[in-house]
C-alpha cells in the first residue's frame, strides 16, 4: 500500500493518463480498504464481486475525475456504497444501517478514548470486531479509520452531515474499546488500525483524458 499520499497522487493522475501500469498500483492501494468497507454493507460472501463491480465503474468514470488522493478515495468509496446499496435492493434486502442522524447530537469528546489506542492492525481482525457495531457506527469507524477519509468526505459518502459522522465514529470506537475489555484475547487489537485522518489543504487537479481501452480486474 502507497504511504505517500502524494504518490497515490501522482499514481491517479498517472492512470487518467492512460497508464495501465499506474491504475493497478491505485488499486492495490486502495483495494484492500475498500473491500473492507464493503463488506460491512454486504457482508463476506458477497463482498468481492460487488467490490469488482465498484472497480469496474472506477476504471469506466477516471476520466471525470478530479482531485488528490483523499478525494480519489472518497470518491471511490461513494461508488462501492451505491453499487453496494443497488445489491442489497437486488437481493430485496434492505440495508442494515443504523438510525437517522438526529440520533447522533451528542459530541464527541476532545480526547478520542479509543482512537488514542488505535495506532496499527489486521483488517480481516478489525472488521470482525466492526461487525458488531451498529452500521452508522460501522460505517463511520470503517471510512474514517480503515478507507481513511476525513470526516467531511466520509460525510459526503454518507449523505450526512460531518458532525454526525464524527460522532458516531467516536461512539463506535469507544464500543470496540469496550469490547476488546471484555475479550482479553483481543487485546492489542485496535493497536494496528491507522490514525484518524483530517484533510491537509492540496491544490491538485486532474485533466481529462480518453482512455485507450476499458480496463478488466486482470488488468488490476
Amino acid at each position: 500500500m502507497l504511504g505517500d499520499d502524494a504518490e497515490l497522487t501522482a499514481a491517479v493522475l498517472a492512470a487518467q493518463d492512460g497508464d495501465e501500469t499506474a491504475f493497478r498500483t491505485v488499486y492495490r492501494a486502495v483495494h484492500p480498504r475498500l473491500l473492507g468497507y464493503v463488506r460491512t454493507l454486504v457482508g463476506d460472501p458477497d463482498a468481492e464481486d460487488v467490490a469488482s463491480e465498484a472497480w469496474l465503474q472506477i476504471a469506466r468514470d477516471l476520466e471525470r475525475f478530479s482531485g488528490d488522493a483523499d478525494r480519489f478515495r472518497g470518491w471511490a468509496a461513494r461508488i462501492a456504497r451505491n453499487r453496494a446499496l443497488d445489491h442489497i435492493r437486488m437481493r430485496g434486502r434492505r440495508p442494515a444501517i443504523g438510525g437517522d442522524e438526529t440520533e447522533l447530537t451528542g459530541r464527541a469528546a476532545e480526547s478520542d478514548t479509543a482512537g488514542e489506542a488505535i495506532e496499527a492492525l489486521t483488517t480481516d481482525s478489525t472488521l470482525s470486531l466492526i461487525a458488531q457495531l451498529p452500521q452508522d457506527q460501522a460505517e463511520a469507524v470503517v471510512l474514517r479509520v480503515v478507507v481513511g477519509l476525513d470526516a467531511k468526505t466520509a460525510a459526503e459518502t454518507l449523505g450526512k452531515r460531518a458532525g454526525a459522522v464524527r460522532t458516531a465514529a467516536h461512539r463506535g470506537l469507544k464500543r470496540l474499546a469496550e469490547l476488546l475489555g471484555a475479550d482479553p484475547e483481543s487485546a492489542g487489537v485496535l493497536d494496528a488500525l491507522p490514525p484518524q485522518r483530517e484533510r491537509r489543504p492540496r491544490a491538485v487537479t486532474s485533466t481529462t483524458v480518453t482512455h485507450p481501452r476499458t480496463r478488466t480486474q486482470k488488468d488490476m
